[in-house]
């Protein structure tokens, strides 16, 4: 449970992440939690709810609202998932999303970096690091300099496991050699993005033009701590179906139905990069926490 100072902290914090939004010109949307169908996931599993399920994030309901016109929006907002308790992990959590028309991964990557270091600027709001280019962890010091590293997932495999990523998919152990031996190694001189995963990884993400076997997604990576999932938008409604179907075929019936209106809405939707970044896990770390309850207001065992 947070003191007092400590909810400041965390409200100055939420403050400076939405002013740095509104300064670059994004909507701030509030999208409902409770629906009757989710984008199929099958590594997620959602609560269900009176016959509903509350949203794993927002971003169903936020693409819906880009293939109505918009071009520049951003939600902070309560998600939940099942049987995700740790250090890092809370079931129900504090998730930013944010989606610019027009922009792909790339972009997305400058972006993101812009706003951890404008949050760790002294000039926000919020003033933690109180204008320092450094994070502190486990008794070692992570700078926020640019230029942040990029580093291709095949790349990071080869490095760290000593096997491709491609071939570690086909072993079926990606997520586990990721988690154990990829993970752990980055961020740690400082932030790093972990690109290009295999499409079969990035259901939602649209495939390279010159590379189709890789998907335009990335994930933000510092003290080893996963921060950030992004990704150029997949908008062919055709090629979504059958990603979906895939999904589909994997999960035990949990939320398993065709969004079939996001499916018609996707059809007007333009390019558009999109990304997903947990507020409590950045939080944890701009106050030197060591778990992610400590900058939470009230935890489960709290209630």
């Amino acid at each position: 449970m947070l003191s007092t100072p400590g909810l400041k902290r965390r409200s100055d914090f939420i403050q400076a992440v939405r002013a740095f939004f509104l300064d670059n010109g994004y909507v701030e949307v509030d999208t409902p939690i409770r629906l009757p169908v989710l984008l199929p996931e099958s590594e997620i599993i959602p609560f269900s709810c009176e016959n509903q399920f509350l949203h794993t994030s927002p971003e169903l309901c936020m693409k819906r609202l880009l293939s109505r016109g918009a071009q520049q929006i951003f939600q902070i907002c309560h998600c939940f998932r099942q049987h995700e308790m740790g250090q890092y992990h809370q079931t129900e959590f504090t998730l930013l999303e944010w989606y610019h028309v027009g922009r792909d991964y790339q972009d997305l990557m400058g972006e993101c970096e812009q706003l951890v270091r404008y949050l760790a600027a002294g000039h926000t709001s919020f003033p933690a690091l109180g204008g320092k280019d450094t994070l502190q962890r486990d008794a070692r010091t992570v700078s926020l300099a640019t230029p942040w590293q990029r580093m291709s997932v095949e790349e990071a495999f080869n490095t760290y496991a000593g096997m491709g990523a491609l071939e570690a998919l086909k072993k079926d152990c990606f997520e586990e050699v990721l988690v154990t031996e990829v993970e752990p190694n980055l961020g740690w001189q400082g932030p790093v993005f972990l690109y290009d995963y295999p499409v079969e990884l990035g259901s939602l993400a649209r495939a390279k033009a010159d590379a189709p076997h890789l998907a335009e997604r990335f994930e933000l990576y510092i003290c080893g701590i996963e921060l950030a999932n992004g990704f150029s938008e997949l908008v062919d409604p055709e090629e979504q179906r059958l990603r979906f179907t895939a999904e589909l075929a994997k999960m035990d019936g949990h939320s398993a139905a065709m969004p079939e209106k996001f499916l018609r809405d996707l059809e007007r939707m333009e390019e558009t990069a999109g990304i997903a970044l947990g507020i409590d896990r950045l939080l944890m770390l701009f106050m030197g926490a060591p778990c992610i309850t400590d900058v939470l207001p009230l935890t489960r065992d709290d209630l």
